[in-house]
């Protein structure tokens, strides 16, 4: 007996929501806490006190506030992925079929609760444990929790796992158990702890982090024994070796680098892309291959009935009455809606056809390619229903040869004109509906076939000629008639023929009768695939792959899943897809368009190519920081940067900074060269030129500080002025790197972002040399005229003498 809507929200308050894997997000007081093992805040919080124990009050002071910039940029950027993953899951939040009050509803699969009546059909994922009672020819995918990939038949009384999903036929049943006390739920908590694959740019930076960190805590002890050994005190010592670590430790990197992914996360949700995999974003940018589906993706999946051919013994309203009981009673499969639609705007009373009682649904038949309904009429009489690929209904038929002569030319000619074609058997039967398959198609009489139509999306050809400019191969994979394929192939310009103009386009069955080597061949050569089942999209993508190919692979069917989990980039469609499908991608496609898919990867490589700048940048601004850090206390003088200095430019002008390479539009020719190899990071050969302008900066910065306190300037004076080199080289570094491989004059355009930079250094620059209490909080005095003067001569002379280098050596 069904619940009513005050019974079930009773349940859901004592019971808790159906949510099969807990929350990765964990405790509030943990994420609060998290920051606090930043090494950055450690550093901060080992400086501080010994400020306040040298008497240095107002140092202890201003390096305590650091602390909360620091953390509030960690909460922020996690309350907004806390946002995003709640969108998401409002986004793609599977929901349930359940009946309340006695009225089935649609309601979201986490408020299912025990007792619930479900009703589940085919596409479906099982949203808690239950009980089956009505059940009509259930077949149920448990290889999620089983690892058993052949389906599994359910009669009443049977239990329906949580997570596993309905392959055909439709059924109701009773919920007994909902959330962590599901059998999926037992295993939750081990996949809410599962941690998730890194990308090679993510090692890199986890690595460079490590190694910066490693050095650091070596020559921070050598330079705190050094300072001892001088007699300058534990505290100063300390000071110095806190700087030092601070210097070394890129703490921008990897804050950076997840700010650009969430960033190009959000762009993409705005061009229709939701991303379910942060790191997936970078991945985006290698893809050298896309896989499609044709129906819906490439075209728009809106068919329409275009022609019929019948028997010479049949009309066309015997022939589309035969259709519409091969339909589901509720249609809702393109071609469904398309055939009930048609069949109506002819005079066909298609609501009394589908009324009458479906005694048997014999679901799709994979091999062959068709399905069966078995009807009882209003008079009583039981009727066959049969619809799906030519050759499978003529294979099911009696139908003498010359017919079927003629009907295989009448599919040819169809599918040459770009058509998706479709045969429609019936038959009169009198067994029960207890008899086999085999007994209710025995007597089944072929009346002709369906053809449609579908149109191009709107902007696939431009995409398609994208990809090609961008050496991305693009490989159609369709279910319909090699001939149809061609003609569509045709149509999109997609290449799909030998040096000698022969065709080549690979069906199912050749991929059958292929041993290993002829297999590898096909994948190699062929860009069109006919006649395909989902299986052999798996074995496909897998062949790609070894051929190391970075894969995309779109699917929309409960059997695409193991081939978009098993490609680089599974993509889901999100108005058509199955939840399975979704939940097995990392993108989802909110507008269901080929288009959108080049659009996601054209941002990928524009994140990975500002990115690139962006960590160029960042290097050649550290070079300064540590090694004024280093040489300084072995120098013996008055250190130039402390504490306080480094956190301004590491936390607060640093990031500042890479937003201006975050917002820089991607670059002409982005898509006008091939993909980058999936393990290319920004550490390779083409870091010589940060590294030199970081020490062409260097020795400027060290040369002013050190000149002037040589020649008896004020510490504070000397200090300022090197301080200002500093802030105005780091002007020009950010100027030099936007445009790494043209000169300035020919870089990107200023962006809003850069003008809003540029003011806030403008702002940071008279403030901190003018404004007293900042500049005696930061322990400087404000250079003279004639030092600006200077401080603007060394900072373009040593970032601006890699100009001419750029079209010497380019990167």
């Amino acid at each position: 007996m069904a619940l009513s809507t005050a019974e079930a929200a009773a349940l859901l308050a004592t019971d808790g929501p159906n949510r099969l894997v807990p929350d990765r997000r964990g405790s509030r007081i943990r994420k609060l806490l998290e920051p606090l093992l930043d090494p950055m805040v450690i550093l901060l919080l080992v400086a501080a006190p010994t400020y306040f124990a040298i008497g240095h009050t107002s140092d202890g002071v201003v390096t305590v506030a650091a602390l909360v910039p620091i953390a509030a940029v960690s909460w922020v950027l996690e309350r907004r992925a806390e946002k995003s993953l709640e969108q998401l899951r409002r986004l793609t939040a599977p929901m349930a079929r359940v009946t309340r009050d006695g009225i089935e509803t649609e309601v979201t699969a986490e408020s299912v609760v025990v007792g619930d009546l479900l009703g589940v059909h085919e596409g479906d994922i099982v949203p808690a444990d239950a009980t089956v009672g009505e059940v009509t020819q259930l077949h149920v995918d448990e290889s999620a929790l089983t690892g058993e990939s052949l389906p599994v038949a359910k009669s009443a009384g049977d239990v329906l796992l949580a997570g596993t999903t309905v392959l055909s036929g439709r059924a109701t049943a009773t919920v007994f158990a909902t959330g962590p006390r599901t059998r999926y739920g037992e295993v939750g908590s081990l996949i809410a702890r599962a941690s998730a694959p890194t990308t090679p740019l993510q090692r890199a930076v986890r690595r460079l982090v490590l190694v910066f960190g490693a050095v650091a805590v070596v020559f921070c002890a050598i330079v705190i024994i050094v300072e001892v050994a001088r007699g300058r005190g534990w505290a100063s010592a300390l000071i110095a070796g806190v700087s030092l670590a601070i210097a070394a430790v890129p703490e921008e990197f990897p804050m950076v680098y997840t700010l650009y992914l969430a960033l190009g996360a959000r762009r993409l949700s705005r061009e229709r892309a939701l991303v379910r995999n942060l790191p997936g974003v970078e991945t985006l940018g290698s893809t050298t291959v896309i896989c499609t589906d044709k129906t819906g993706t490439l075209t728009h999946g809106r068919l329409e009935v275009a022609a019929t051919a019948f028997a010479s013994s049949n009309t066309e309203v015997e022939l589309l009455r035969a259709a519409v009981l091969a339909c589901e009673p509720d249609p809702y499969d393109p071609l469904d809606v398309a055939i009930v639609a048609y069949a109506h705007s002819i005079g066909i009373d298609t609501d009394a056809l589908l009324s009458n009682r479906m005694e048997a649904d014999h679901p799709f038949d994979p091999v062959d390619k068709y399905l069966t309904h078995l009807w009882v009429l209003a008079d009583g009489s039981r009727v066959v229903a049969a619809k799906g690929a030519v050759e499978g209904i003529l294979a099911h038929s009696s139908l003498p040869e010359s017919q079927r002569t003629a009907a295989l030319a009448e599919n040819a000619a169809f599918a040459t004109a770009g058509m998706r074609v479709i045969a429609i058997a019936s038959g009169v039967n009198n067994w029960e509906h207890l008899a086999n398959r085999a007994a209710h198609e025995a007597d089944l009489r072929y009346l002709g076939l369906v053809a449609f139509s579908d149109t191009v999306r709107l902007g696939v050809f431009e995409a398609l000629a994208e990809c090609r400019t961008a050496g991305i191969r693009v490989v159609m994979i369709t279910g319909d008639h090699p001939v149809t394929a061609h003609a569509v192939a045709e149509g999109l310009h997609l290449p799909h023929t030998s040096a000698d103009g022969d065709d080549i386009i690979v069906t199912g069955s050749d991929l059958d009768a292929a041993d290993d080597v002829a297999f590898d061949l096909a994948v190699s050569r062929a860009n069109v695939f006919a006649r395909i089942r989902p299986e052999q999209k798996h074995r496909l993508v897998r062949a790609l792959r070894a051929h190391h190919e970075v894969v995309a692979m779109t699917g929309d069917g409960i059997n695409d899943a193991p081939a978009l989990r098993e490609a680089d980039i599974g993509v889901a469609m999100g108005m058509r897809g199955t939840a399975v499908a979704r939940e097995s991608a990392m993108l989802v496609l909110l507008d269901d368009n080929f288009a959108t898919i080049v659009t996601a990867v054209r941002d990928g490589r524009r994140i990975f190519d500002n990115l690139r700048r962006a960590f160029s940048y960042l290097i050649a601004f550290h070079i300064p920081l540590l090694l004024s850090a280093l040489l300084i206390p072995f120098i013996g003088k008055p250190l130039l940067l402390l504490p306080i200095h480094l956190v301004l430019l590491e936390i607060v002008l640093h990031p500042a900074v890479s937003l201006v390479f975050e917002a820089d539009v991607a670059a002409r020719d982005t898509m006008q060269r091939p993909p980058r190899p999936p393990a290319t990071t920004f550490i390779d050969r083409s870091l010589w030129r940060p590294l030199l302008l970081g020490l062409t900066l260097t020795g400027a910065t060290l040369g002013v500080y050190l000149g002037t306190i040589t020649r008896h300037w004020p510490e504070q004076e000397a200090r300022g002025t090197a301080f200002c080199l500093l802030l105005v080289g780091q002007m020009f570094l950010l100027a030099v790197e936007r445009s790494p491989e043209r000169p300035l004059w020919r870089g990107p355009a200023p962006t809003r972002t850069l003008w809003w930079v540029l003011a806030l250094f403008a702002v940071a620059i008279v403030s901190i040399a003018y404004i007293g209490p900042i500049a005696r909080l930061l322990t400087i005095s404000p250079p003279s005229p004639l030092a600006w003067l200077l401080i603007t001569g060394l900072a373009a002379a040593a970032t601006l003498w890699s100009e001419p280098a750029k079209a010497r050596f380019p990167r």
